[in-house]
């Protein structure tokens, strides 16, 4: 079994590289709403069947926050016609791999099979939407499995918490204020009926987009996606909500003691505009001219040449509302945190004086043509950004013409954007500290 995944995967990388520059697709509707986007690849003989569901952890309330990602968990379970604990024997005796994911935006399912098993995918997918088991037995057995993630992933994993209390300090309105695996304590307190509605509300095929990728028929798998998808009945529409943050005008200070760390972490978060805009993207180029790679801005001044320090790193969450864009350092003795901050800050004043060098400018453009290319070099990578650029962008063809966004930024921009976001008074200092054992 390893060795047929194994050779799955391989199939999957050299799967689309040669279309990577252009990525034909096909989208329509079904009368109960559901998207459909197909993306026809006969270079390897695998196919993904995904759906990716208008749903994430902003769309929780704030006394039941979780239940996104319990859900990526929780449709696992079975279904009518899948029993419990079935599903993952199912994709693997039939050659195939499958996950999901969540954000705080959408929730993502997909599989991956050898092409004659294409039917098996989209049937258990319609299966999915269609016919979940939501009872005590799964969402007790789901609340551990969540539980244990938890304590691995955040409790217990050094710096484990530094998004939760970005987030926390840097979002007061809006549902991005917590974590998209959300409080423990709102899991155990809801109630089954409670899970249920959220099933209900929010997992329906007008709230979703299904993306076929990789080698099939396209006249069969329509006619199957019909029979399998097409009966499943519309839900009700999906209001969402609009949440709005007042600009953030002084620097906000906060501090956090982590009892599983030894050395200190300086953070500096900026909330910036949502990933559908312009200046988010420019600030993809100011993040990746800062602190991508070893030759970066931040990286060959604080910690090879300066040896003032043992990290540094610059990075952005690009989300549907809003962004928050995160610089983080951790200091070298006898340096400390502040030392570290005055460093960066000063980067980020030649930025916002200076136009960077054309050599430094091509360096990013190159880089981003890179990541464009590697974005779409496998038919799963395709997969995910046809789903993700219909469901949050609202054009499936910025899979081809987003990097023409990035090709059109000049230097000036880049030069104005970081002025207009990255200004002391506009940011978030966490000082995210040891926990003091002497007042254990």
């Amino acid at each position: 079994m390893k060795k047929s995944i194994m050779m799955l995967s391989a199939a999957l990388m050299l799967g689309g590289v040669a279309h990577a520059q252009k990525v034909a697709f096909e989208e329509y509707n079904l009368d109960n709403g559901l998207h459909v986007i197909l993306h026809n690849d006969p270079s390897a003989p695998v196919v993904i069947t995904s759906v990716m569901y208008h749903v994430g952890s902003k769309d929780e309330r704030p006394d039941r926050t979780g239940f996104a990602h319990f859900f990526e968990h929780l449709l696992f379970e079975g279904t009518q016609n899948i029993k419990r604990g079935e599903w993952m024997k199912i994709v693997t005796a039939n050659g195939g791999v499958n996950n999901a994911n969540t954000s705080d935006d959408r929730t993502y399912y997909y599989e991956v099979f050898p092409s004659n098993s294409l039917e098996l995918g989209l049937w258990m997918e319609s299966e999915r939407l269609m016919h979940p088991i939501i009872n005590k037995v799964g969402v007790d057995t789901q609340n551990e499995v969540v539980k244990e993630e938890k304590r691995m992933r955040y409790d217990n994993q050094p710096y484990g918490n530094i998004l939760a209390e970005v987030k926390k300090n840097m979002f007061k309105n809006h549902p991005y204020r917590w974590t998209t695996i959300g409080s423990m304590k709102d899991l155990d307190a809801a109630t089954l009926e409670e899970f249920q509605a959220f099933n209900k509300k929010f997992y329906t095929p007008n709230n979703a987009v299904l993306v076929v990728a990789g080698d099939f028929d396209k006249a069969k798998t329509k006619e199957w996606i019909q029979k399998y998808f097409g009966p499943i009945p519309r839900g009700e529409e999906v209001k969402k909500q609009t949440f709005t943050e007042e600009p953030i005008t002084q620097t906000i200070k906060a501090t956090y003691e982590d009892p599983n760390i030894q050395i200190p972490m300086v953070v500096a978060s900026y909330r910036t505009p949502s990933m559908k805009t312009r200046d988010a993207r420019v600030l993809d180029l100011i993040s990746s001219y800062l602190s991508d790679g070893k030759s970066s801005k931040l990286y060959k001044k604080i910690v090879d040449d300066k040896k003032m320090a043992l990290q540094i790193g610059a990075v952005g969450f690009s989300q549907e509302d809003y962004g928050t864009y995160i610089l983080y350092g951790l200091p070298m003795a006898p340096n400390t945190t502040a030392d570290i901050l005055k460093e960066m800050d000063e980067e980020i004043v030649k930025i916002q004086t200076d136009l960077i060098s054309e050599k430094d400018y091509e360096k990013l453009q190159n880089k981003f043509d890179n990541n464009y290319v590697n974005a779409n070099s496998s038919v799963e990578g395709i997969a995910e950004n046809l789903a993700s650029y219909y469901l949050l962008y609202g054009d499936v063809n910025l899979i081809n013409t987003e990097i023409d966004i990035y090709h059109s930024i000049t230097r000036e921009e880049i030069r104005e954007v970081a002025k207009k976001y990255l200004n002391p008074n506009q940011r978030l200092i966490l000082d995210y500290i040891p926990t003091n054992k002497s007042q254990n």
